[in-house]
């Protein structure tokens, strides 16, 4: 496969262009970026933080800046398709041709027999293009993006408490925050720049960074104290810190009544206090620690350790509650999830995955009837509902899936079974790397990446800011949008007016349908952007930038909340832990769980590059000890019932006795994963399954599906 590099051409350092003002891609975070690009040839030469972009202020991380210019991942550079079973470079007409034949045969069939999976990696422009595609061209349920696999618990608890997605807070409430509970995530690893935030904010007298979390992370290392519960026991442990701030009379009644609603119905299905902590593993001590925390002005954040979860939905709707009990819903206090993917937000607002643009109900026809007068296409064609999620998609096995930015062989749960699911459909994949999905892949296409888009991204705090590119490209390579645009005018004319699009014209298009939304985004413009570099929503006009979500302070110093709920109220939730999917047995007898690792990138293509290398995996030291009779050179083979991988051993007192920590990065984890799913949200719950140890060269009986 032909490669290309950033920075070098025939062995010399080229000129450089002049600096570009960009966005870094890599996390949420949302990190101002200045590239430099080659004179001579394609890729960036130099990358840097933008003191003038308002999010981060000059601040950008290591990782950040050396995958903008200089990423590991095996270039694509010219389209494949798939002959005598090999994939084989071709001519963009042919490889196009070939995409939208296979894709219109499935869609003929039934639009449903078309899944389409985006990415929290797109621009805004390209998400909301895949998703005009999907949805009022092929009309297909099955369309979701990768964010589904990582956010979408979060998302739901934020609906059903708040009546909208996204969080209240904003960075600038970290400043203000007495307390920082640090929740199921690791933002030392997955957010340096916002961590960074985090501990100088923590540098103040008084100030305190709380981690809950089974294994002792590089955020833990960094906190003044570290609560450690029985892995996927979240929900019992926040119910026991909600009881016993009941108990003990800390409620902010004059909140819960003027906010709220559902606080009696909450009571009524508390648990006991030292009950629950018991649940939870851990000691009445940890319990009173984290409500004596809540009393102060607190942010509680967390990330996927809560979200990938059979219950994470109301584990997040639990953490919610505590924010809401103790009336820290104001400035400086609050519930914020800490998204993983650079565009996660921007997929969600714009792309019709999981709502209709700026957050429009998929069951509410008048909204669905807005949608299609808007792109001009039937109303019958658009879907009445959002889908299944990416796991229900391929479970029910399409006829084609077009697959962008994403890497479902190697990111989504129960892998070898995806891997199959994939062979037997017609796949196109779109992506800028080689990855484990382009080795199945009928039709490949190969798209830019970062410093070589133009567009816009969202972050976490809701803030929009602009993507440049500071390079050209390959003549073998085509920007996302115009990839999209192009399939979807072969496929349905009239639904693009171009086959190479304005961003900022698409950017218009979707900004218009936000208009009066909770997400409404009609007062961002490029030009706006262009001025101010960045915006936050909700913006419904020129001059409004979003600010803390659903308060109010009145100019006499009263305050007020109002929620996009059917009453105005934020409502608590009733939910009690249950037991996990898979838990531990005789034949098992150990958890399995995943995370992120401090150099890793989704599913590792822009990271690891080439080969993955061994798969390494963190476990006790006393762990390892108990099963050494099965250690061969440093290695052992961690085995599931869905399969086995021999992993080097990595000897940690911070993961817990019988836990083995596997990377999400690698190839191999997602073969041992499990595809339980959250009933409300669709998210998989990757993060607990019972697993055993077995010698490397040891005959493994075979995987039982049970």
């Amino acid at each position: 496969m032909e490669k290309w590099t950033n920075r070098r051409l025939d062995g010399a350092w080229v000129a450089v262009s002049d600096w570009v003002p960009t966005t870094c891609m890599r996390c949420a975070v949302g990190c101002g970026h200045m590239h430099q690009g080659a004179d001579e040839g394609y890729g960036i030469d130099a990358a840097r933080g933008d003191a003038a972009h308002p999010v981060s202020q000059g601040l950008a991380c290591a990782r950040g800046l050396r995958e903008s210019k200089a990423p590991d991942g095996e270039w694509l550079t010219r389209p494949m398709v798939r002959s005598g079973g090999e994939l084989r470079q071709t001519q963009w007409d042919v490889a196009l041709s070939r995409a939208v034949e296979g894709l219109q045969a499935a869609s003929q069939q039934d639009p449903d027999s078309v899944a389409v999976l985006g990415s929290g990696q797109q621009t805004n422009e390209a998400a909301y293009a895949l998703g005009k595609v999907a949805r009022g061209g092929f009309g297909t349920r099955n369309y979701d993006a990768n964010t589904t696999l990582c956010m979408a618990s979060a998302v739901t608890a934020y609906y059903q408490a708040f009546g909208s997605d996204a969080p209240p807070c904003t960075y600038a409430d970290i400043s203000d925050a007495d307390r920082h509970v640090i929740w199921g995530a690791n933002p030392a690893v997955a957010h340096p720049v916002m961590f960074r935030w985090i501990q100088q904010a923590a540098g103040e007298d008084g100030v305190e960074i709380i981690v809950v979390d089974p294994v002792r992370s590089e955020t833990a290392e960094n906190s003044e104290h570290h609560v450690a519960p029985a892995p996927g026991k979240d929900l019992a442990l926040a119910r026991a810190v909600l009881a016993r701030i009941v108990e003990t009379g800390r409620v902010d009644r004059a909140f819960v009544d003027a906010a709220t609603e559902g606080f009696e119905d909450l009571l009524a299905a508390l648990p006991d206090a030292t009950d629950a902590a018991a649940e939870a593993g851990v000691d009445m001590a940890d319990v009173d620690l984290l409500a004596d925390v809540m009393d102060q002005r607190t942010l509680v954040y967390w990330g996927m350790g809560i979200n990938q979860h059979v219950q994470g939905t109301e584990t997040a709707r639990a953490l919610i509650d505590l924010t809401l009990a103790t009336g820290n819903l104001r400035p400086g206090g609050g519930p914020f999830s800490l998204t993983g993917q650079a565009n996660s937000m921007g997929t969600r607002i714009c792309s019709s995955k999981g709502t209709w643009p700026g957050q429009r109900a998929f069951e509410d026809p008048d909204h669905r009837r807005l949608v299609a007068d808007h792109w001009d296409v039937p109303v019958d064609r658009l879907p009445d509902d959002n889908g299944p999620g990416p796991v229900g998609m391929l479970e029910g096995e399409p006829e084609a899936v077009w697959a962008v930015a994403t890497n479902p062989v190697a990111g989504m749960p129960e892998a070898e079974s995806v891997r199959e699911t994939l062979e037997d459909a017609f796949l196109v994949v779109q992506d800028a790397f080689h990855t484990e999905t382009t080795e199945v892949a009928d039709v490949v296409l190969p798209a830019a990446t970062w410093g070589e888009s133009d567009g816009t991204t969202t972050n976490m705090e809701r803030t929009i800011s602009r993507v440049r590119p500071a390079t050209d490209v390959p003549s073998g390579v085509r920007q996302d949008i115009d990839i999209i645009a192009t399939i979807g005018s072969r496929l349905f004319p009239g639904l693009f007016e171009s086959t190479s699009p304005d961003p900022s014209a698409v950017f218009n298009e979707f900004t218009a349908l936000t208009e009066e939304t909770v997400a409404d985004c009609s007062g961002i413009t490029y030009e706006r952007l262009d001025q101010n570099h960045a915006v936050r929503w909700p913006a419904p006009d020129g001059e409004s930038s979003g600010g803390y979500r659903y308060y109010d302070r009145d100019a006499d110093d009263s305050e007020s909340w109002s929620f996009s709920t059917p009453s105005g109220l934020a409502q608590f939730s009733t939910g009690r832990q249950g037991s996990l999917p898979e838990p531990t047995d005789e034949d098992y007898p150990l958890t399995l769980t995943t995370a992120r690792e401090a150099d890793g990138y989704n599913t590792g293509v822009r990271s690891r590059g080439g080969e993955a290398g061994p798969l390494v995996a963190r476990i006790h030291p006393e762990t390892v000890e108990e099963h050494s009779g099965l250690v061969d050179d440093g290695t052992l083979t961690v085995e599931t019932r869905r399969g086995s991988a021999t992993v080097a051993i990595d000897r940690d007192e911070g993961v817990p006795r019988g836990m083995v920590w596997l990377p999400i990065h690698h190839p191999a984890t997602n073969r041992l994963t499990l595809s339980d799913r959250d009933p409300q949200s669709d998210e998989p719950n990757f993060k607990q399954c019972a697993a055993r140890l077995a010698a490397p060269e040891a005959e493994l009986p075979p995987a039982t599906a049970d």
